[in-house]
């Protein structure tokens, strides 16, 4: 069952669901919440010289952290924004901490927002599953399929949050590899 704007404001009264910063009245839509850019994101970069281009995530050793910290350089985005191209791949973060208590029977999804969606701006790949348990700030996968390029700004409402809930108390809280997490700082 997915939850209402309503429902969302009571979860939040409630403590069910932390959100900080708070969300302000119009970041509310009838079944989700707004969620905003962080100025913290990661650019990938060409392979140097004689550097394998290749990854192997199932290979072994591999670590997904050390993968990123090799090919990748955090950036703040400044006044004048960010241009993201067209095929081009950056790993965003949003502003808000969210914290989905465990014990709730609360799940959330991030969803990209269909007026950005239609000039080809997705947020997501394939990991939109925000698990019960998750806390921290919300890693995007943003990547321009359109035509021209695309100016993120900071504080820009970048996805939209859906909250579900689940039909039972998971055993335990998230504590995948990515439990945690915290945009670069």
């Amino acid at each position: 069952m997915i939850l209402t704007d309503r429902d969302i404001r009571d979860a939040l009264a409630e403590g069910q669901l932390t959100i900080v910063p708070p969300p302000p009245p119009e970041a509310y839509a009838p079944n989700g919440v707004d969620l905003t850019l962080d100025a913290r994101m990661t650019l990938y970069r060409a392979p140097g010289t004689g550097e394998d281009p290749v990854i192997d995530p199932a290979g072994p050793g591999y670590s997904f952290r050390e993968a990123i910290r090799t090919m990748a350089d955090d950036i703040e985005i400044g006044a004048e924004g960010f241009v993201l191209d067209p095929g081009r791949l950056v790993l965003g973060w949003t502003i808000e901490k969210v914290d989905l208590k465990p014990n709730v029977r609360l799940a959330a999804r991030v969803e990209g927002k269909s007026s950005l969606a239609r000039i080809g701006l997705i947020v997501h790949l394939t990991a939109p599953t925000i698990h019960a348990g998750s806390t921290g700030r919300i890693q995007l996968e943003i990547i321009n399929l359109g035509p021209r390029p695309i100016r993120l700004r900071a504080g820009m409402k970048v996805c939209q949050l859906i909250l579900e809930q689940t039909l039972g108390v998971p055993e335990s809280g998230y504590r995948g590899q990515f439990a945690g997490q915290r945009a670069a700082e």
